[in-house]
């Protein structure tokens, strides 16, 4: 099992920042270090915050960007998906794929 995937399922993945990471592992080649140093400044947040499930749970429901159990008016899937794009300045091909149909 890669590195990264081990790190990011360590940092538990959406319930934190691992998903956010291990994305800027894989999309932009980043070591782990940089990739958790970018997510943190992208977020506003500490680089320890980014493995605090309390704090990433407020911030992930105030920048709409998807949490594990549902929220009313909450952004969910694809919509979560697509402010990810947007917050880290990333092209995901679901999102992508996504626009192409309905274009």
């Amino acid at each position: 099992m890669p590195i990264s995937h081990i790190m990011a399922s360590g940092m538990t993945g959406i319930r934190a920042a691992g998903d956010l990471v291990a994305r800027m592992e894989f999309s932009k080649n980043m070591r782990i270090g940089e990739a958790k140093e970018y997510v943190a400044k992208k977020l506003g947040v500490d680089i320890m915050d980014l493995s605090d499930e309390h704090v990433m749970r407020e911030l992930r429901e105030e920048l709409d960007i998807g949490v594990i159990t549902s929220v009313p008016g909450a952004a969910k899937g694809i919509a979560a998906k697509m402010n990810i794009e947007k917050l880290l300045g990333v092209r995901i091909n679901s999102c992508k794929l996504f626009r192409e149909q309905f274009a």
